[in-house]
């Protein structure tokens, strides 16, 4: 099977490409998707973020306070390592326990920090959703509800956004309508149909 990454900075339009291609039938396997799986109250990988960052990153219902978490670990270079090493192997074999069991000419595995966790030896091709800076800190401020110093924060913590590009197989620029983003998909698809099917030749 033909395998993609799915990758780009934050607010860049990622989830929006991997729902195109799933409405035009391709496997996609989120690893954000996953993360939120992992860490649900009575998982073992929650224990383990309480245990390491402390209760106060708990709601009082016992789930994970995520902005709580961010918080810290955007502020924190060692901290966002310490929580990496927690879930990024967990993640890494459910998806690629997930993989195993697809059937289809291709799949896209949407992986935020594919590069910069040196995941992309897992693909075959590097697919970047790339937007505008201004629209990525409007997009994030609006759906999460940070504010403009926590959006650079985590962006000081991605992949400059140049590095990342000259990196990729394949570009999706994301900066007008969903529309304009399903015609890019659609022309992917056909790509990455034609492709798998060399491959299995």
């Amino acid at each position: 099977m033909l395998v993609i990454g799915l990758t780009g900075g934050i607010g860049s339009g990622k989830s929006t490409v991997a729902q195109c291609f799933a409405r035009l039938g391709a496997p996609v396997i989120d690893a954000d998707v996953i993360a939120r799986e992992l860490v649900e109250p009575g998982k073992p990988a929650l224990a383990r973020i309480v245990e390491t960052f402390g209760a106060g990153v708990l709601n009082q219902d016992g789930s994970l306070n995520r902005a709580r978490l961010r918080s810290i670990v955007f502020s924190d270079v060692a901290r966002r390592r310490q929580l990496e090493a927690i879930l990024h192997p967990l993640i890494q074999k459910e998806m690629e326990a997930r993989v195993v069991q697809l059937s289809a000419p291709y799949c896209v595995l949407c992986i935020p920090l594919l590069l910069e966790t040196g995941q992309a030896r897992r693909v075959q091709r590097i697919l970047v959703v790339d937007a505008p800076h201004y629209l990525q800190y409007r997009r994030v401020m609006a759906r999460d509800g940070l504010s403009a110093a926590e959006v650079a924060a985590v962006l000081r913590a991605q992949m400059r956004f140049r590095e990342r590009l000259a990196r990729a197989d394949d570009i999706i620029v994301n900066d007008r309508d969903v529309a304009h983003v399903q015609r890019q998909v659609e022309r992917l698809h056909r790509l990455y149909g034609e492709l798998a099917a060399v491959n299995k030749k």
